[in-house]
């Protein structure tokens, strides 16, 4: 009887299943949530922006575009300019480390091919510690250098925006050499020959055949670091770059002027997805695919004993400038809070900070409210993030690319954008947020997680999805299965490794994110990366680098799990 009528249920779902129909029942929720947290909080925003506090006017905008108070065109043109610049020296650093890397052989490769990856283990605010330690006016290495030389000052010190192009390039090439290195492993070589016997050289090969055919993976990689740069906040507060879009919208959000803050992220949003606009349509009309049959890369040998012990030399250089870091960072950990002033090194050292994590409750609580707001954002994310990947790449609707479109949105956008979006849309009650404030509870920031983070599920899971044939689901599906039988059985199990893969990313960047973090965040739900912040400040450097390391090892451990489970194909589009 129980058979019967579960065969029944079965029946029931495999008819509505074949309906025509059937797939908007599917992308309803999801559309749902996409309106309700994307395009609601931006369309709240906006009519933020255009409020002068007794109707709605341009006023806003022509106060941010005014000559007479031009802190807000600097700021613009900071943000822009320090974003391009950190593409430009991201994309140099990290397609020269990918060519050389992948492309010859040396003395000390294999072990710089694995610490090449190093400073993706350090999040943007934890880099920022780390430089500041090493490299500012107080840091180890310019004091070392002063003492030892007995230097009246020191001989330099990373500051302005040098200092913050300087941290984004090493926190963020890695974005490059990633998406260049599987790239340049695609690559025929057969085709750099052929342009060799006609006589072309290396710098038109370079510009007509190895450039082009890198398009693609560069375009994914300088989006991923345009955008972070443009979130940047840590960076420029250090290095005293004060005029920048998230310090301008931070200070109006800090001093009340909410409708000036609404107005600067709706400005910052048009300039984020103006370019990932344009560098979406320079993709598709420069993407130049490789015909070979997958030829395999052959590394070239160094033999000359000169450039050989040369590349040696380099090679220890390299290894300690991508370990020192992180060293720095261990080494702060265990000193004595207040003790280090003038010194080169910390003068006394404890363990009290890593006892302090895990035993007493104010230290402790902020690493658990970043586990928890994680783990729930992170849940969300695999629920829509599935759903909606499978319905894009498997199913044909109307409305497809928009949903993609708005998938992808919160990806362009700053970390300060979606915060000011959604305190624009949840101050008060609305149908979305179950006729509840958000704002000042716990939920508001799991909700920013899940709409940052969604991308990296979705897409991680398109990836999959793509390699995955076809002919499999129909082969189930012809046999008498059900959709939900197929998708359980057959489809899930074989995208469970780029499922898992963008998990464990999501979930890493919710406990690190910060930038949107420090504006929504409250007493009772502040998160561990709002708590290294403040114990900086407070120079309280001992806990900081304790709650920096922990994050870092963290971060070491997920990415060693998810480069298991995806191997060497890591999904690399955006």
């Amino acid at each position: 009887m129980q058979t019967q009528k579960v065969a029944e249920k079965e029946g029931r779902f495999s008819k509505l299943s074949s309906s025509s129909y059937f797939i908007y029942l599917l992308i309803a929720p999801l559309f749902f949530i996409l309106f309700g947290y994307v395009i609601y909080p931006f369309y709240q925003t906006f009519m933020q922006s255009m409020s002068d506090g007794q109707a709605t006017s341009f006023a806003n905008y022509r106060q941010f575009f005014s000559t007479e108070n031009i802190a807000n065109l600097e700021s613009l043109w900071t943000s822009v300019y320090i974003s391009l610049l950190s593409v430009l020296t991201c994309a140099i650093v990290g397609v020269t480390m990918a060519f050389l890397l992948e492309r010859y052989d040396f003395p000390g490769r294999k072990l710089l091919s694995v610490l090449v990856l190093v400073p993706m283990a350090l999040p943007p605010l934890i880099g920022v510690l780390s430089f500041t330690f090493l490299y500012s006016e107080s840091g180890i290495i310019p004091r070392a250098i002063q003492s030892l030389f007995h230097l009246e000052k020191v001989p330099f010190a990373l500051d302005g925006l040098v200092g913050v192009i300087v941290v984004h390039t090493f926190t963020m090439y890695t974005y490059f050499y990633l998406t260049a290195s599987a790239a340049i492993k695609g690559l025929d070589p057969s085709l750099e020959e052929a342009a060799t016997s006609l006589g072309a050289g290396r710098i038109r090969i370079w510009r007509k055949i190895i450039l082009p055919m890198l398009t693609p993976s560069m375009i994914a990689a300088a989006l991923l670091v345009f955008m972070i740069s443009m979130a940047s906040y840590t960076a420029p507060l250090i290095f005293g770059v004060e005029r920048t879009m998230t310090m301008q919208i931070y200070l109006s959000r800090t001093n009340g002027n909410l409708d000036m803050a609404a107005t600067q992220s709706t400005v910052l949003s048009i300039v984020s997805i103006s370019f990932l606009i344009i560098m979406r349509w320079y993709q598709t009309r420069r993407n130049f695919q490789n015909q070979s049959k997958g030829i395999a890369i052959h590394r070239t040998e160094i033999r000359r004993p000169a450039i050989k012990y040369l590349s040696m030399v380099l090679s220890v250089i390299g290894v300690v400038i991508l370990l020192l870091p992180i060293l720095v960072l261990v080494l702060v950990s265990f000193s004595v809070d207040g003790d280090w002033r003038t010194q080169v090194l910390p003068p006394t050292y404890t363990f009290d900070h890593y006892i302090a994590l895990f035993t007493d409750e104010r230290t402790w609580r902020p690493i658990w409210n970043s586990l928890q707001m994680s783990f729930v954002a992170t849940v969300g994310n695999i629920l829509f993030g599935v759903a909606a990947a499978y319905a894009i790449v498997r199913t044909k609707f109307k409305g497809k690319m928009v949903m993609d479109i708005l998938i992808m949105i919160p990806w362009a956008l700053p970390g300060t954008v979606v915060a000011v979006n959604l305190i624009a849309a949840f101050s008060e009650p609305s149908i979305f947020s179950f006729n509840q404030v958000l704002i000042g509870t716990f939920w508001i920031l799991p909700l920013a997680y899940f709409i940052r983070h969604l991308p990296l599920i979705f897409r991680s899971t398109s990836a999959s999805l793509i390699q995955m044939d076809h002919s499999v689901e129909e082969a189930a599906r012809s046999l008498g299965a059900s959709w939900w039988y197929t998708f359980r059985r057959i489809v899930f199990p074989l995208a469970l490794t780029g499922i898992l893969a963008g998990t464990l990313l999501a979930f890493v960047e919710g406990i690190g994110e910060f930038v949107a973090s420090i504006l929504i965040y409250s007493t009772s739900t502040m998160p561990l990366s709002v708590a290294i912040f403040q114990k900086m400040y407070a120079n309280q450097f001992g806990t900081a680098c304790a709650y920096g390391v922990l994050q870092v090892v963290l971060i070491i451990v997920v990415l060693f799990i998810s480069q298991k489970l995806t191997g060497d194909k890591a999904g690399t589009a955006i």
